[in-house]
């Protein structure tokens, strides 16, 4: 059913059935069933409360989540500058040519391009709280592994291998808020998690500052022990999301024998205590059922549905919209930095990585501004996503042509702003339209395709900006 579905045609004894009850949410002996047919519609004001119940459970721990696996994109590139005054960075400790930097962060990205949508796909499968905690607790695993690194080839493999452990995070994300919000509510929440990508890019330059002041401590460079600890705090937080995160609605889960989950091999007495605390009530879960039962298909699928999904050719836009704007969004993440240092030579290290956080808060006023209006105005979503784009093409070219350093900082900050509600805007499309033809797998494929190859903009930046303009060449 269409989200602009007239409520207004319910009948009087409907709506005077919801009145009654606002006042009984946990009376537990009335059959809500019974007070809530099938047939009945709840109005979008009987669900305002229940998504915002929702919100309070669901999207900080999203939030956090996705704060941590986007963190370290930006500590990587924070740490290739580290204490580079003494010798003492990321590339200078292990004599990193421009080449291995460039291959080293594409081919974090081939990695996550291959393994996104067999990821995502696992997770429809899945319990998808188990699912995304995994993934945090492997990347966590995976950056503390990084303070053993001793040249470019350990460096090119362990980014191949952050890529395979983060793969899924964002697209497996996206679909997660699809089960439990309606499409017209989501553009805002994945707006309201999504900053934490501009908020971890903000504090990574601000940690790292800090973390450079502990270069060799015990021996330790700073961004050995930049690593060590953001893995360990990552790790512990990942198994904390085993019990925060909900799982999936169980009115939208396949039969048992469908589902991948450990916790059937799991004793009796074990399995307890790996169960999520409900979110909603009996009559929140009833009213959400109704709610939900109207605009999301819970279909079963096979290999021939997602073939379907990538050869549409409706796809294929959604991809190259996420190319364009992701492949300059992880180019700043990772190259922010240099490009500072280039157009500031006399700053210190730390100087750098204050002045590569004002970007990032950009980017997230942007998304607070503007996420909020592309729910309202959903129609006006295409046209709101190209304004943003063209803020971004015009703040790399004041970057790249204007005279003064900070001239050419300011078209950084434009950027930032511009990449706001990009990326929210492109997945909630993503969802709003495959959704509605494909049920739940179009939704999880959809995402992880467009994550995916979209991602294939961020090797298209990497390689950009590694072989630069002929006249760098002769420097």
């Amino acid at each position: 059913m269409s989200d602009d579905f007239d409520h207004s045609s319910q009948d009087s004894s409907k709506r005077a059935l919801s009145m009654g009850n606002e006042t009984s949410l946990d009376v537990k002996d009335q059959d809500v069933d019974l007070m809530y047919p099938d047939e009945y519609i709840p109005t979008e004001k009987e669900m305002d409360p229940i998504y915002r119940h929702l919100d309070y459970r669901i999207i900080p721990a999203c939030w956090v989540l996705y704060f941590l696996a986007s963190y370290g994109s930006s500590a990587y590139g924070n740490t290739l500058t580290m204490n580079y005054e003494k010798g003492h960075s990321l590339a200078h400790s292990l004599n990193l040519t421009t080449h291995d930097t460039s291959t080293a962060t594409a081919l974090y990205y081939v990695a996550y391009i291959i393994f996104d949508l067999p990821m995502n796909l696992i997770m429809t499968r899945a319990s998808p709280q188990i699912w995304l905690s995994r993934i945090i607790i492997s990347v966590g695993i995976v950056y503390m592994c990084y303070a053993a690194l001793h040249n470019g080839r350990g460096l090119m493999a362990i980014r191949f291998m952050t890529g395979f452990a983060d793969a899924g995070t964002w697209p497996g994300l996206s679909y997660y808020i699809s089960l439990w919000y309606p499409e017209h509510r989501t553009a805002r929440r994945i707006g309201y998690y999504f900053t934490a990508a501009q908020l971890s890019a903000a504090a990574a330059g601000l940690v790292a500052a800090g973390f450079q002041r502990m270069d060799m401590d015990r021996g330790l460079y700073g961004w050995k022990w930049y690593y060590i600890v953001y893995g360990a705090i990552t790790v512990f937080v990942g198994i904390l999301l085993i019990w925060w995160l909900p799982d999936r609605p169980s009115y939208l889960k396949s039969s048992e024998a469908n589902m991948l989950s450990f916790r059937r091999y799991l004793p009796d007495g074990l399995m307890k205590y790996f169960r999520p605390i409900q979110p909603l009530n009996k009559r929140e879960r009833r009213l959400h059922h109704l709610d939900m039962q109207y605009r999301y298909k819970n279909v079963k699928w096979g290999v021939k549905d997602v073939v379907n999904i990538i050869i549409d050719f409706r796809t294929w836009p959604l991809v190259m919209m996420y190319f364009g704007v992701v492949g300059t969004g992880f180019g700043l993440a990772v190259f922010a930095t240099t490009l500072i240092r280039a157009n500031h030579p006399g700053l210190s290290g730390i100087d750098v990585s204050l002045l590569y956080a004002p970007i990032w808060l950009f980017d997230f006023a942007s998304i607070i501004i503007t996420t909020p209006i592309a729910d309202r105005y959903k129609k006006w979503r295409h046209f709101i996503f190209c304004f943003f784009s063209m803020l971004i093409i015009t703040g790399l070219l004041i970057t790249s042509y204007a005279h003064g350093p900070w001239n050419r900082y300011a078209g950084l900050l434009i950027a930032g702003f511009g990449l706001g509600p990009t990326v929210p805007i492109t997945m909630t499309l993503t969802s709003q339209i495959m959704t509605a033809r494909y049920g739940d797998v179009g939704s999880a494929a959809a995402a992880a395709i467009v994550s995916g190859l979209g991602n294939l903009g961020t090797v298209a930046a990497t390689y950009a900006l590694y072989s630069g303009w002929p006249a760098d060449k002769a420097r």
